[in-house]
């Protein structure tokens, strides 16, 4: 390293140009140093960390470009996603967007740079996440190194699209992805802006169908400037529009491809110290539970079996002896017959009445 490593959390020393661009994404801090060989060749990389994934992945598409190549392979990548152009190589890993800048490129570059991107902290939870409404873009036609997404006019208003910051409402939390796309007839732009509710995307939608619908604009009235084709419609929470110099039928083709479906999943793994701890507390206690509950049922099972065996085995000599089989009793059959013998000895034999019942009997006297 020449000298030491200049560090800031001012966007402007990252990238003086594009600062408010970098804020919207969620800058944190950059560190920029510079490196050198003995041979003479140099080595400057520019690291600047965002607040999620989600910013260091816009900050990396902001930067892209159409004329870069992939450098990632399937067994072979540097960081998330990395593309190069001539000595130039721009990848990110988690919330982290490195711009490393060649003086001569050599055969071990991809493997310093792989070192590096492997030597940088992973974001842990929801922060590495990407944003999910981006996988709605159709594969099929898309020009490589075009798909950008956006959180803010700034970035917005550096990419020139006929739907301005106004008609977005960036206020209402949405966020916007668009890519360019090769049509029969042309080339056309599919934009696609998530709203946090249905609700607020339709209301959204109303807005830019009518700014396009109208005939003039109107002074302190957002207009969609006029850029050839334009279709637009709403899939859930998500407003796509495709525009371009194309045709209506592929651009309507191209809208066509755009469809939400809701789905209910759960939470994607999470490397979270916390969350794991809290799994494996409730996984133990789940476990305890049926240890317990299988230890209970065993012990009854074999006390019920052997006293059961025991029983057969040895009857009135474990159990039920008739020594220990003393209980209270009323003896009521008892009292009845002795009441009965002395009324017959003190009355004689009782008679039957007339009707059935007892009658006293005569006194012989």
């Amino acid at each position: 390293m020449q000298g030491s490593a200049q560090t800031s959390t001012d966007p402007a020393t990252a990238d003086p140009a594009n600062s408010a661009v970098l804020k919207e994404y969620g800058f944190a801090d950059a560190a920029i140093a510079t490196y050198t060989r003995d041979d003479g060749r140099t080595l400057k990389i520019r690291a600047a960390r965002f607040a999620d994934a989600s910013g260091a992945f816009g900050a990396y598409t902001f930067y892209l470009q159409p004329q870069m190549t992939a450098e990632n392979t399937k067994d072979d990548k540097i960081g998330d996603q990395a593309a190069a152009l001539g000595q130039r190589v721009l990848f990110y890993r988690g919330q982290i967007l490195v711009d490393a800048q060649f003086s001569r490129e050599s055969a071990m570059s991809g493997a310093q740079l792989r070192e590096l991107a492997g030597a940088l902290p992973r974001a842990g939870g929801n922060l590495a996440n990407l944003p999910s409404f981006i996988d709605f873009m159709p594969h099929q036609g898309y020009v490589a190194n075009t798909q950008k997404y956006v959180m803010g006019p700034a970035a917005l208003a550096a990419l020139a699209l006929p739907v301005s910051a106004d008609l977005v409402d960036f206020n209402a939390s949405s966020e916007v992805t668009l890519a360019r796309y090769n049509t029969p007839s042309g080339e056309a732009t599919l934009m696609l802006i998530s709203y946090p509710t249905p609700q607020l995307a339709a209301e959204h939608f109303r807005r830019i169908d009518a700014a396009h619908q109208m005939a003039q604009p109107q002074a302190g009235v957002s207009s969609v400037e006029n850029a050839g084709s334009f279709f637009d419609k709403r899939t859930g929470p998500i407003v796509a529009i495709v525009s371009g110099g194309v045709s209506d039928s592929d651009a309507k083709s191209l809208l066509g491809k755009v469809n939400y479906e809701a789905s209910v999943t759960w939470n994607q793994p999470t490397n979270d110290p916390q969350v794991r701890d809290l799994y494996m507390l409730i996984l133990n206690i789940v476990v305890l539970c049926g240890i317990l509950a299988g230890l209970a049922i065993v012990a009854g099972v074999a006390f019920g079996g052997i006293r059961i065996l025991m029983k057969r085995w040895y009857p009135d000599k474990v159990f039920d002896r008739p020594e220990q089989m003393e209980f209270i009793s009323l003896r009521l059959t008892e009292t009845i017959v002795a009441e009965t013998v002395t009324e017959t000895m003190v009355h004689g034999v009782p008679e039957t009445g007339p009707d059935g019942g007892r009658q006293a009997p005569q006194n012989p006297a």
